[in-house]
C-alpha cells in the first residue's frame, strides 16, 4: 500500500542555532508548528532575544528551551549539547542557522575580517554537526541535520569572499557528512537561499542601484520571503525527506540556473 509522506515532526526534539531573531526565529517557530519541541540558542548575553522566540514556540503547545551558544567555541558547543541531553534526553533535528558576514572587497579583507566569518559560518557549523552527530550515532535512531548554506556557496558575489568561501565549504562538508553518516540513518542536507526579504536585506537594498542589480539576477523577479525558506527546512526535517541526503536545496528563484 502506498505510504503518503508526512511533514509532521511531532514528538521530536530540534535544536536551532541563532534563533533570537530573523531567519532563526522563523525556523524555530516553523518546526514547532510542525510538531517539534525546540531548543533555541543565542550568543551569551543575548538570550533574551531567544526567550521571545521561545514564548512563540510555547504558545503553539510545544516545549521551548533557551541556551547560550557561541558556535566559534567548541567548548560552548559541547556544553550546549550536554545540557540539551541532560534535560531532554535526545536530539532528533539540528538546524545549523547561526551565521554572519562582513562585507569587504577582496583586496581589503584582513585576518580580523576573515576569521569571524569563517569561524562562525563554517567551523561552527561543522563542530555543531559533529557534536550532535556523535550523539545521534551513539543513540542509534538516526536524525536530521540541516546546514544553512547560501546561493553564493555555488556562485561568486562581490564583497563577500570570506562568506562565499565559508558557504561553499558548508556545501561540500554536507556531502562528506552525508555519506559518512548514512550508515547511521542520519540525513545531512543544506539549504541555499538567495537574498531573503528580512530587515537586514531591506536596509542593504535601500540603494536602488543594488536592488535593481540583485533583482535582475533572479528570474522569478523577486526576493525570497522567509516563508519560502521555511518550507524547505520543514521538508528536510520531516519523514518526507528520508531518502534525501547530501543535497543542497537551492531557494534562489533561478539565480544559479542562469
Amino acid at each position: 500500500m502506498m505510504k503518503i509522506p508526512t511533514f509532521r515532526i511531532d514528538g521530536r526534539n530540534a535544536v536551532v542555532t541563532g534563533a533570537g531573531s530573523g531567519m532563526g526565529r522563523a525556523i524555530a517557530i516553523a518546526l514547532a508548528h510542525a510538531g517539534a519541541d525546540v531548543v533555541m540558542t543565542e550568543l551569551p548575553g543575548k538570550e533574551n532575544a531567544a526567550q521571545e522566540t521561545a514564548s512563540q514556540v510555547e504558545a503553539l503547545g510545544r516545549r521551548g528551551m533557551v541556551l547560550p551558544l557561541d558556535v566559534t567555541q567548541v567548548d560552548s558547543i559541547q556544553e550546549m549539547v550536554r545540557r540539551v541531553l541532560e534535560e531532554w534526553d535526545h536530539i532528533d533535528i539540528l538546524m545549523n542557522n547561526a551565521g554572519m558576514n562582513i562585507r569587504r572587497w577582496a583586496v581589503d579583507v584582513s585576518e580580523s575580517d576573515w576569521d569571524p566569518v569563517v569561524d562562525t559560518d563554517l567551523k561552527g557549523v561543522f563542530f555543531c554537526a559533529q557534536a550532535v552527530g556523535k550523539h545521534m550515532i551513539a543513540r542509534g535512531k538516526g536524525g536530521k541535520i540541516i546546514n544553512m548554506a547560501s546561493q553564493v556557496g555555488l556562485v561568486g558575489y562581490s564583497e563577500r569572499v570570506a562568506y562565499c568561501s565559508a558557504k561553499a565549504g558548508v556545501i561540500n562538508m554536507t556531502r562528506v557528512l552525508s555519506f559518512e553518516w548514512a550508515q547511521h540513518k542520519i540525513n545531512v542536507n543544506a539549504i541555499a537561499p538567495t537574498f531573503v526579504n528580512t530587515p537586514f536585506v531591506a536596509a542593504l537594498l535601500e540603494d536602488e542601484k543594488v536592488r535593481k542589480e540583485v533583482l535582475s539576477r533572479i528570474p522569478l523577479g523577486r526576493l525570497a520571503e522567509v516563508d519560502d525558506v521555511l518550507g524547505a527546512v520543514v521538508f528536510l526535517a520531516s519523514p518526507a525527506s528520508d531518502m534525501v541526503t547530501g543535497h543542497t536545496l537551492v531557494i534562489d528563484g533561478g539565480w544559479t540556473a542562469v
